[in-house]
Parts: C-alpha cells; structure tokens; sequence
C-alpha cells in the first residue's frame, strides 16, 4: 500500500494497513535542506526539495504546498514583507484595503498569471512528476475570514463586523470566489486534496463564525467538492466554541490545534469525522520527550477513535528534535486505526 493510497483509503473508510501521518512542516522542511525560508516561499523548486527530503526522511504520508498566508494577497497588490529566516508577512498599517472603497476596484488574479499563487500551482506539477504516485499532493488556500483579514487588516476587520456588516459580505464574496478558482486550479494541476487554513477564524465568537464566516467556508468548501478536490481544514488557535460548526462544513479532514481538546472535537463532530492532531507542537513535539510524545499522540488516537490521523496541532517547529518526531511517526506505523 502506497502513502497515497493510504490516506485515500483512510478518507473512503476503507480499511489500511497503518494510521496515516500528516504533520505540518514549512520552516521545518526548509531547515532540513538548509535553505532560507524566503526561498522556500517563493520558488516553487525549493519549497519541493524540501516537502520531498523531509517527508522520505520521516515517512510522512504526504507533501504540500503551504509556506505562508500572503500568497493570493500578494497576487492582489497587498504590501507584504519578505525576511530570510521568517515566514512572510502582511503589512497591518498598509493593508490593501484600508480605504474600503477600493474592493468594487479590486480584480481577481489569475492563478496562473505568473505570481505567487502560480508559483505555488508549479509546485504541484513538480510535486505530481516526482512522488505523486507514492505520495499524496497537497494544496492550500486561505479561508475567508483569513484572506478577509490580509486584506483588510484584521484589527479594520474585526470592527467592520459591527460598523459595516455589508462590506464584510461583499469582501468575503470577493475572497470566496478567488479563492475557488485558485482551488480549481491547483486541482487541475494535481493537488489530490485541498486544505483550507482559516487561522483568524478562530478570533472570532460563535454567532460571528456562524453569521459570517460559517456561510462562506460551506461555499468554498462545496464548491471545491464540486471541482471534484478534497478538503482539509486547519483553524489555528482554541475553536472550542466552533467546533460544531466546523464539522458541520463536510471537509474531508478537519485538523485541531493543541488548544482545542481532541474528546470534544469527537463529541461536536459525530463518529465519522475524519480529526488530525493534535500533539502541542512546542510543549510536546519540540521540548518534550521522545516518550512524551508517543504517549500525547496515543491519547490523540484514543479520544478521536477510528478516523483518525497522525499530526501535531499546528506547524512542527522548525528546531523540533529529530527523535521526537520520528516518535510520532513510529506511533503511526505500530497502529492501524
């Protein structure tokens, strides 16, 4: 059974030899090829040198193609700012849209027009020629309320919710649609599966999530279902209060950060949820113990039962031991679901 078939199979309910493992790595992945993480933002090549060494070192199931949040921002015109050694990042004080005015301007880019958005769908082609037999090929898109607020501003955004209800529909509309067409075409290309990484979802209280954010991730969602992709939801931070919600969207996999315990992600999502995590990438992953974490990652296992896969609550840490996460790995190939 290959690694791709594995998690195809896993994602069917079909039984398979092992659990699936699925860590996010970026800094991590770039570390272990000694390349700055600028580079790996922005050439494609070396973001899959990377995804590619680190996941036939560690026997992951899978690569993917996140690196940062500013890829279709960037390709907007938002101001962004590129450093060696840290992931790229928004320019809060000069958001794109810090005169609202300009979103009836703004025009969606072409995922293949030769930004950083294309540079990313080069990736899964690269990724598809090398290890698309043996491994699954991850895309990545931002959600709503995430490239809302790369837009925006998230501190702009987190008032507009109250101030200028319409604005926020209409920005949300915007991204919704950009963002499906960059997933359409990064299926076209190969991706077998598309995660969608809502971080700042998390910021927000239940009835916000459910009035406004809630109605454009099922969108996005349904409408990558319908391109015929997968999905694969990772909010960072606590979604204790949204959990429900967010099983309710029909992704194939939802990810849970540390901050959201693995019990009550079952018990809002129903039995047959597909949960990843949720070991503490730094309390654990990266500070602790190789036992500590084969014994977080097996009370991950027994809180989420059957439908589960292997991986840490968030990013793995750029200097997270090798023998730590080789722990999580072994957990996995000593354990079917």
């Amino acid at each position: 059974m290959t690694s791709r078939e594995r998690i195809l199979q896993h994602l069917a309910g079909e039984p398979v030899d092992r659990l699936p493992v699925m860590p996010i790595t970026m800094m991590f992945a770039a570390a272990r090829i000694g390349a700055r993480y600028r580079d790996y933002c922005t050439d494609y090549r070396v973001l899959v040198e990377g995804q590619v060494r680190t996941a036939e070192t560690f026997g992951f199931d899978y690569v993917n193609t996140m690196s940062d949040p500013a890829r279709e921002a960037a390709d907007c015109g938002a101001p962004v700012q590129y450093f060696d050694n840290q992931p790229v990042a928004l320019v809060e004080d000069a958001a794109l849209l810090a005169d609202k005015a300009k979103l009836a301007r703004l025009k969606i880019p072409d995922p293949l027009g030769g930004g950083r958005m294309h540079n990313g769908i080069q990736a899964l082609a690269l990724f598809k020629q090398r290890v698309g037999h043996e491994l699954l090929v991850e895309g990545w898109i931002e959600g709503p309320m995430a490239e809302a607020a790369d837009l925006r501003g998230i501190n702009a955004l987190m008032l507009d919710f109250f101030d200028d209800p319409p604005f926020v529909q209409d920005l949300f509309a915007f991204v919704g649609e950009m963002e499906l067409q960059f997933a359409r075409a990064q299926i076209a290309a190969g991706a077998d599966l598309i995660g969608i990484g809502d971080a700042a979802a998390s910021l927000v209280g239940p009835r916000i999530y459910e009035e406004f954010v809630w109605p454009w991730e099922k969108r996005l969602v349904d409408g990558i279902h319908a391109a015929g992709g997968r999905t694969r939801l990772h909010i960072c931070g606590n979604t204790r209060k949204i959990l429900a919600g967010m099983g309710r969207l029909g992704c194939h996999i939802v990810d849970l950060d540390f901050l959201s315990p693995m019990h009550e992600g079952r018990a809002a999502m129903g039995a047959q949820q597909v949960l990843l995590g949720n070991v503490d990438p730094v309390r654990v992953l990266r500070d602790g113990t190789p036992d500590d974490v084969t014994r977080e990652t097996a009370t991950c296992h027994r809180e989420a039962g059957a439908r589960f896969i292997v991986g840490a609550g968030c990013e793995v840490p750029r200097d997270t031991p090798e023998a730590n996460l080789r722990a999580m790995v072994d957990y996995a190939r000593q354990h079917r679901p």
